[in-house]
């Protein structure tokens, strides 16, 4: 391709509004164009590193035995009524009439249709295992877009989904594409890696999401650096400090005036955090619409985490609740306890109820209550894990001290089980004829945000530079000649040298000076760039310099096209030197 006849141009400034890195850098080298908020155009050069991505990403899931299909983005709303989903899904969906005035989808995943699929195609244990895959537009309409393709409403995915008669299979399954997603991953040059995650609304009993490591990330992650414990921080678990044993004592009502901090309240009674206990209100939405108080209890050296606490509760969502909305229940918000409270649901952090005597709310303005047992004081409707694991907390694990880190989720997995198939009646027959319900595994990329995620890995201050394996050209030769003449016809001639080689070469033709070009080569980040110009044909050579490397070396023109080819072969097998097997945590 000739820069003088590709649709895009380079831009010296990014706009205003460009947040991240990636987001400047991909809107600068002529890669994107925003159209509206979280809905992008690909411009060439960026459809040629997302068709490589793509191809990778095929590689890796024939290899496993997947299938590629194509499935709609309009789904008529009737499949996501069976699942329940239509009614549990917020804004984010996409919802539509037809012009019959039926309720219409746009597609942000695809599991309801799949489970259609299955029920009228798979009829006997004869036709299990199955894996299906494809790479289509999803609609998300996310209220915060942010970070250029990072989070966006529109975008790409693959999507994958596993069909078997058995947990063993789907087992068998999900390890395979534990391992197909690093090796995704290495070979666009992307570290990741696999940490416990929250099902969230795709449902099933256990999950993993693939992180990008980066301070960009939305995401917290709970690390061990001794074990290798990595998860989510809305799932992860820590090794809770036990609190010493003691004999319950007589509960005493003090005077804390204006003490409605945890802080305020250690520091007037001189006693740690972990001897109080911290109270977080919060209405939790349900499947029929209504709200519920709930009362959240953990020690006062923790936090509570909301996605345990949903997750517990099964609920839709959870938000702050109100004062107007607590004062019924008897509970005083900054001075409450479970004691005595009416119509809340009260949920312990297990902690809790293994911590004797500690001080609690008397739900009296300016009082507290010493000596707060559980059982003997008051009882919870659950007691779980409710706590959220912080940096310098131990390791569940190992008790090591943990670390937090922030990421983007540039993959996820997920054991659906039988989520959608019963709901949706998708039976086969198994070997003594009964039917049974087909077992599922839901597993996903965002091929745009991974475009974005390695261009956030990949770059200096200059521009991008782009993996090998993923790079829109693999070379960029810039020709200095500044009209026709020998300079400019060596040019074309070691341009279509190199196309007969099989290599891919972007050449910069237009009649800039050679500063633009120069920035533009390093802006748009091609893995080698050649340089030629009037100086260069009389020595005979060319210039090649490796994108991210300082130095530039000669080479006989003659010997550019196999000197191109043999670098490029370097660049690949550092690549593929990150492809290793990694063991499976579960």
């Amino acid at each position: 391709m000739r820069m003088s006849s590709l649709f895009s141009q380079t831009l010296r400034e990014a706009p205003a509004d460009a947040e991240v890195e990636s987001h400047r850098l991909l809107l600068r080298a002529g890669f994107i164009r925003q159209l509206a908020s979280g809905i992008f155009s690909y411009l060439p050069l960026a459809r040629r590193a997302i068709d490589k991505i793509e191809r990778i990403i095929r590689d890796e899931m024939e290899a496993i035995g997947g299938q590629e299909i194509t499935m709609p983005v309009v789904h008529p709303a009737d499949i996501w009524k069976e699942t329940n989903r239509w009614y549990q899904i917020g804004s984010e969906m996409g919802r539509f009439k037809d012009k019959n005035d039926r309720d219409m989808v746009l597609a942000m995943t695809h599991e309801e249709v799949v489970a259609d699929l299955v029920r009228r195609e798979i009829r006997s244990y004869r036709q299990l295992p199955q894996l299906v895959y494809q790479l289509q537009t999803k609609w998300r309409d996310d209220p915060r877009p942010r970070s250029g393709l990072i989070r966006v409403r529109e975008f790409t995915m693959k999507d994958s989904y596993s069909l078997d008669a058995d947990w063993e299979g789907l087992e068998k399954q999900y390890r395979a594409h534990y391992q197909a997603y690093f090796n995704i991953f290495n070979r666009c040059g992307l570290p990741a890696i696999a940490v416990k995650s929250d099902t969230g609304m795709m449902g099933g009993k256990v999950a993993h999401e693939y992180m990008y490591l980066s301070p960009i990330g939305e995401d917290t992650l709970i690390l061990c650096d001794a074990c290798g414990y990595a998860a989510n921080r809305q799932v992860a678990r820590f090794a809770k400090k036990a609190a010493p044993a003691a004999a319950a004592l007589p509960v005493e009502k003090v005077a804390t005036p204006d003490t409605k901090t945890i802080e305020d309240l250690t520091r007037l009674l001189g006693i740690e955090k972990s001897q109080t206990a911290k109270v977080v209100f919060l209405m939790a939405r349900q499947e029929d619409e209504s709200e519920k108080l709930v009362m959240a209890l953990v020690r006062g050296d923790m936090e509570v985490n909301e996605t345990k606490l949903g997750n517990a509760l099964k609920a839709k969502a959870l938000r702050p609740a109100r004062e107007d909305e607590i004062l019924p229940s008897g509970a005083v918000a900054g001075y409450a306890s479970p004691i005595g409270v009416k119509g809340a649901v009260v949920v312990v952090d297990e902690a809790v109820t293994t911590s004797p005597n500690l001080v609690a709310g008397a739900n009296e303005d300016g009082y507290h209550l010493r000596n707060v047992n559980y059982g003997r004081d008051y009882t919870a409707e659950q007691v779980v894990d409710l706590a959220a694991a912080q940096e310098g907390d131990g390791c569940p694990e190992c008790g090591a001290a943990l670390r937090a880190s922030r990421g983007v989720e540039v993959g996820n997995i997920f054991q659906l089980g039988t989520r959608y198939t019963d709901a949706m009646n998708c039976t086969f027959l198994d070997a003594e004829g009964k039917a049974r319900s087909l077992i599922m595994g839901s597993y996903g990329i965002g091929v745009g945000r991974l475009l974005a995620c390695i261009a956030e890995q990949h770059r200096d201050e200059q521009g991008l530079i782009w993996p090998v394996s993923v790079a829109p050209y693999q070379v960029h030769l810039v020709s200095l000649a500044k009209a026709a003449g020998p300079a400019a016809e060596a040019a074309d001639q070691l341009y279509a040298a190199l196309r007969q080689a099989g290599v891919e070469v972007l050449l910069d033709d237009r009649g800039e000076n050679p500063g633009v070009k120069f920035n533009d080569a390093d802006l748009i980040g091609l893995p080698l760039r050649l340089t030629l110009g009037e100086r260069s044909l009389k020595k005979g050579v060319a210039e090649m310099k490796v994108r991210g490397r300082e130095e530039n070396r000669e080479v006989p023109i003659a010997e550019v096209v196999e000197a191109v080819k043999a670098e490029l072969t370097t660049l690949r097998a550092a690549l593929q030197a990150g492809l290793v097997e990694v063991p499976f945590k579960d």
